[in-house]
């Protein structure tokens, strides 16, 4: 198994087979408003989402059975879609319903594809794989009483460089260096000892720190999730991250985070979020770019506050910088990989002894999403 075939995930390909086969993420519950369709794009392909006026979500198509013009440039009629070309016009399943030139007997020979899709905590799953669909499966904890915060992003490089990093515990005693610095902290040191472990969920990696008896752990979840557990002052803030590809250069970051605040201080915690600018994520990529171009250091970033509204905001410029610095897809044949490599060795065999699995024919494991979900944090 080579290692492209973790960073192709097309129609057709073996990784593309593989993420199709779980629910993914793929827009934001409150981008799409009732009456409102847009074209979005996940592993390689081109599909239109639309809120009916009722309020339900369907995912159908990019084009017209008829002319083959997009869909998403129409209008939503109740619980339907109709084509900005020729009125045909299309229910959530898929099935033309109207034709105003033809015979009404035309149209229900006439029918494009639909995919299930499922709204939870903010966000829009979808489920693009062959079949009918698995369960959809709630995160553990995240029901209880606390703020849910719901963020998206996208970044111009491969997928997989970003589940590479979830596992590299060894890169944040550098790339963080002035987040970590802004939260208080020196510069975190690099892990004296690191143990990565294959778990009924995925992976994780342990990290003990020198002089420190205890370790952290940073848990992904198979296949393209993050678990990240940060206790805070306040309280406790679950992170649960997908990396889900809009095509092999591009990938978005989507983020459901469990914040354990209640009362009074819920409400002053959701509303400094809603005022996070729409645009923030946006900037930090921009800036992580210029920074990659020579035209800003992240030295220059990180002394101007004011450019960020937060301090995971550094974060993800710091993370641009480190991931999208690798090139669109790294070249893994000119790596040389150490013992703090240990995560990214393992999460390569794990994929590669998968995707080995689904192109033989044979089970493949059956990932199980743990409850309570691990703790763990990059902070120490």
């Amino acid at each position: 198994m080579h290692t492209s075939d973790f960073e192709r995930t097309g129609p057709g390909t073996l990784a593309g087979r593989y993420l199709r086969r779980f629910w993914q993420p793929v827009y934001e519950s409150k981008k799409l408003p009732a009456g409102r369709a847009v074209p979005i794009r996940v592993l390689g392909e081109d599909f239109t989402l639309y809120r009916g006026e009722t309020g339900v979500v369907h995912l159908v198509a990019q084009r017209c059975a008829h002319r083959g013009t997009q869909l998403s440039t129409g209008w939503v009629e109740g619980d339907c879609l109709r084509c900005f070309y020729h009125g045909w016009k299309y229910d959530g399943s898929g099935l033309c319903v109207e034709q105003p030139a033809e015979d009404e007997t035309f149209a229900r020979k006439v029918r494009i594809a639909s995919w299930p899709v499922h709204e939870y905590l903010g966000a829009i799953f979808a489920y693009l794989g062959e079949g009918q669909a698995p369960p959809f499966r709630p995160i553990p904890g995240f029901g209880q009483e606390g703020v849910i915060e719901v963020l998206s992003y996208v970044r111009n490089c491969n997928y997989f460089q970003n589940l590479e990093n979830n596992l590299d515990i060894s890169h944040v005693s550098f790339v963080h260096t002035h987040s970590f610095q802004r939260r208080g902290y020196g510069r975190s040191s690099v892990p004296a000892e690191l143990i990565s472990e294959e778990t009924h969920y995925g992976l994780c990696v342990h990290a003990r720190q020198p002089g420190e008896t205890r370790c952290r752990t940073v848990a992904t979840l198979m296949p393209n999730m993050l678990n990240l557990k940060q206790e805070l002052k306040f309280g406790a803030r679950q992170h649960i991250g997908w990396r889900v590809p809009i095509d092999d250069s591009r990938h978005t970051q989507f983020h459901i985070v469990h914040v354990g605040v209640t009362g009074e201080q819920a409400e002053r915690y959701l509303e400094r979020f809603q005022q996070r600018p729409e645009d923030v994520s946006d900037i930090g990529h921009k800036l992580g770019e210029a920074i990659l171009r020579g035209e800003l250091t992240i030295d220059q970033v990180a002394e101007h506050a004011a450019l960020m509204y937060s301090d995971d905001d550094l974060v993800n410029v710091e993370d641009v910088v480190a991931q999208v610095g690798q090139g669109t897809i790294v070249n893994r044949q000119a790596e040389h990989l150490g013992k703090e490599d240990v995560g990214v060795i393992l999460l390569r065999k794990v994929w590669a002894r998968e995707l080995q699995a689904l192109a033989d024919g044979r089970p493949l494991t059956e990932w199980v999403m743990p409850d309570p979900l691990p703790a763990g944090s990059h902070d120490a």
